[in-house]
Parts: C-alpha cells; structure tokens; sequence
C-alpha cells in the first residue's frame, strides 16, 4: 500500500499517472531545497516528473540539476507517496507517484536552468514546515529531523 498525503481524489475526476523522482539534499545541517515561483510560490524539495524512457535516477539528476544548478552523488531510494492534484502548468489533473531519495548535493554547476526556481539552503526544521505538499514535509521529518 501506497501512503497518499493531502487531498483524496475526487469521485467520477479522471487522473493522469505522473511518477517523479525527488530528493532531500542534506549538506552541512542545511537541505537544500528549490522555491517554484509558478503557478503558485512555494518552496519544494527538488525533482519532478520522469520523461518516458527515463529511469527515475535519471530524472532525478535532471531535475535536481535543473531546479538547483547542483549535482548530486549517491542517491538513496527512501520511499514513495501519492497526491492528487490540479497541476494548471499542464492543464491537467494528476496522481503524482513521488519516488523519495536522499542523496548528496557534491557540487553547484551554477544557478538553475528551469525558469521560475531558485535554489536556497535552509534549517531541516523550517524545511520541514514551509515544503509546499504534506508527503515532503513528513519525509524530511521522519528521514532527517
């Protein structure tokens, strides 16, 4: 069984399965995390969506890279949640299937490339209440607090 944090799904609402990869980056007692200005300002842990074909390794180092300028070294898998959610980016109603690693932020590349996001280190404690989605913020609890 899948843990699923926020929202239920809506009855008779169709859902498009969208499985990402994401990282909690811990480095010095900071994590560092990405803050997505659109389509609504919030801080997040970094990743996204797996591209057809594309492992969710490889999508994490892309996505990583490109939300914080970063790369990372050995990711470790710590688990998946599930959320239901209206992404306006896409036009699109998702089960987002969020596949959890730590790994090690080694090395900044420069700023990041996907527009709309920087990347900033902060306390795990504020990372851990200011996150965007409930299944974050519990794995930086249960996983680095």
């Amino acid at each position: 069984m899948i843990a699923r944090y926020g929202e239920p799904p809506e009855a008779g609402r169709r859902y498009t399965l969208r499985p990402g990869a994401y990282a909690i980056l811990p480095r010095g007692g900071a994590l560092l995390v990405t803050h997505q200005e659109e389509p609504w300002p919030e801080f997040q842990l970094p990743g996204g969506g797996i591209d057809a074909g594309e492992s969710p390794l490889a999508a994490l180092h892309r996505e990583v890279f490109e939300e914080t300028g970063w790369r990372i070294a050995r990711p470790l898998r710590l688990g998946v949640f599930r959320r239901f959610t209206y992404m306006p980016e896409y036009d699109l109603w998702a089960e987002k299937l969020c596949i959890i690693y730590r790994a090690d932020p080694v090395y900044p590349l420069g700023a990041p490339s996907e527009a709309g996001h920087s990347a900033h280190w902060m306390a795990p404690d504020l990372a851990a209440e200011l996150l965007g989605n409930p299944g974050d913020r519990d794995f930086v609890r249960r996983h680095i607090l």
